[in-house]
């Protein structure tokens, strides 16, 4: 995974996580990967991984068993799909509105341009 410097690591561990709950490869009731195997597998820190484990648990996508493990929630997968939708829309279509209207760029020409 290759890091970028727009957004905290962190949180691009959490967007790891959350493609691949959206992916089916992370389901529900099953064991996640270790802080110390994400660690390693993604070539950082423990203390970062554990930070984003600490966002997935207090959004309610992942629960910590005492010494087994992160399991994935049952509704995990529908907390992310909320969480994506909500950043969607007080994100990124706020940005993308003010690139249309600074373009000149209208719904109907966004809407024929699509279809096509």
């Amino acid at each position: 995974m290759e890091f970028t410097s727009e957004k905290p690591i962190y949180r691009q561990i959490v967007d790891y996580a959350y493609a691949r709950i959206l992916a089916d490869e992370w389901l529900p009731g099953q064991r996640v990967p270790s802080v110390r195997e994400l660690g390693v597998a993604l070539s950082v820190n423990s203390h970062t991984v554990l930070k984003a484990y600490d966002y997935l648990t207090d959004h309610g996508v992942i629960a910590s068993r005492r010494g087994m493990g992160y399991f994935l929630e049952p509704d995990a997968k529908a907390r992310v799909n909320d969480d994506r939708r909500n950043a969607f829309f007080n994100d990124t279509l706020p940005s993308l509105f003010s690139q249309m209207r600074l373009l000149g760029i209208s719904i109907d020409e966004i809407t024929s341009r699509w279809h096509n």
